[in-house]
Formats: structure tokens, sequence, C-alpha cells
């Protein structure tokens, strides 16, 4: 099966083909749906195609342009968890939990000078809810045959966090991040250490060969097993 990623140096934007249209992974930040859109077209893909977006959970860079998208295509649907639509509904990210590291606390600090530390993005109209899918023991089935592979639910990150294994790969969202300002694979932010350990033993014991992060380039699950102790040691610093 064909990956293609239609997203950015700062975000990954993962789209495959199904019998069922092409399937997104995430979007992006608000304002990125035109570059993203460009990138997906250069690879053969019309975005009035894609049938279904897998949110791997509700922050501003992976969320930012899904009312742009559901406003221009009146037949695509959502898959989410069940915990997403209050964040989604909010449009700002969830500040539970803190940086994973010192270096990171640095890189938020940043975004915040740049005007970026709120982590706003577009909360979701209320006419376009009935065009989300939160899953649920009753569909699960149903959505994995939808995309054609298991979903695997990995919070941590963030209580809404999911991830899709499609053959031998794991679209992770940021259950892992791959490059700085993450170290040993360890996202920058964590809203529960515990679970996000937990969460690395799911990704672990699914024996995949890859593991496609949200940020950063596609890496082997056995950086995952090398650096999984470190999560125990990790102090969380918070922004709020």
């Amino acid at each position: 099966m064909d990956i293609y990623n239609a997203g950015s140096r700062v975000m990954n934007t993962y789209i495959y083909h199904t019998v069922n249209g092409y399937i997104m992974i995430d979007t992006g930040y608000e304002h990125s749906m035109k570059n993203v859109e460009k990138r997906a077209n250069k690879q053969g893909i019309a975005f009035s195609e894609i049938k279904y977006i897998f949110l791997t959970h509700a922050h501003d860079d992976h969320a930012g342009f899904l009312n742009e998208l559901l406003s221009k295509y009146p037949e695509l649907k959502v898959i989410i968890s069940h915990l997403a639509m209050p964040t989604l509904l909010r449009g700002q990210n969830s500040f539970v939990g803190g940086c994973s590291s010192l270096i990171a606390l640095i890189f938020c600090k940043f975004m915040r000078i740049v005007g970026h530390g709120n982590h706003l993005f577009p909360a979701i109209d209320k006419k376009y809810i009935n065009r989300f899918i939160e899953i649920t023991p009753q569909n699960l089935t149903e959505l994995e045959n939808i995309l054609q592979g298991k979903i695997l639910f990995t919070p941590g990150h963030t209580c809404d966090s999911i991830s899709l294994k499609l053959g031998d790969i794991i679209f992770c969202g940021d259950a892992a991040m791959n490059g700085i300002p993450s170290l040993r694979k360890i996202t920058i932010w964590i809203e529960d250490k515990n679970a996000f350990r937990n969460s690395w033993n799911i990704l672990i014991d699914e024996k995949a060969n890859w593991i496609y992060p949200a940020h950063g380039k596609p890496f082997r699950p056995d950086n995952l097993k090398k650096n999984i102790n470190y999560i125990r040691k990790i102090k969380l610093y918070k922004l709020k």
C-alpha cells in the first residue's frame, strides 16, 4: 500500500488509499490547508477523493483546518476518540501535564514568544458534529474495516490519543516523536506519564516494522524498547 505525505517539515499529514477512498491522518495547522492540498495534488490526490480523516488527537497542529475541510467537502467524515470532542469544541489544547524536558520547555516558551503559546485553533462548528464518528466498542470493527487497519488506544500525550496500525506500520500521532526538541523519541508534551509509558508498550507489542510519527521521519519500534525506561525518570514542567 502506498503512503503519501502531504505535510511539511514541521507536521506530517499522511494519506493512503482504500477501497472506500482516501484516508487522511490528521490535518495540520490552521492556514496550512492550501499548502497541504497542493502537495497532495502533486502526488495525484484530490482532496475531494478523501473520505475520512483519522484524527490522532485534538491539538492545534493536528486539527487546525478541520473546520475548513468540513465546510468545503460535505461528504467528508472524521473518526475520533470518544474523548476528543470537548477539546475540538473548545478550540484550544489542554494544558494538563507538562513539557517532558528542559529543552521541550524552552521550545514551548519560544512558541509563546512567536505568538503560538496559547495553542488555539478554530473550534469545530456545531453544525458539523454529526460528521464526527466517535470510536466505541460497538462500532470499532466497522471503523477498522473502513480504515483497513487496527485502531490502537495510545493515551498519555493526550487523553484522546489514538494510533492506527496499517499492515506492518503504525501511524502513532504524537504517541512518539522523532527529532528535536524531542529526546529519545519521547513526545515534548505529556499529560500522563504512566499512560504514555503503557502506550509505548502497546506500540511495541504490535511488532510493527515501522512507526510513522506526526513529527519527524519514520523509525523502527526498537527505538521505543531502547528508551522506554527513561519515561519513568521524566519530570514534567508545567506551562500553566
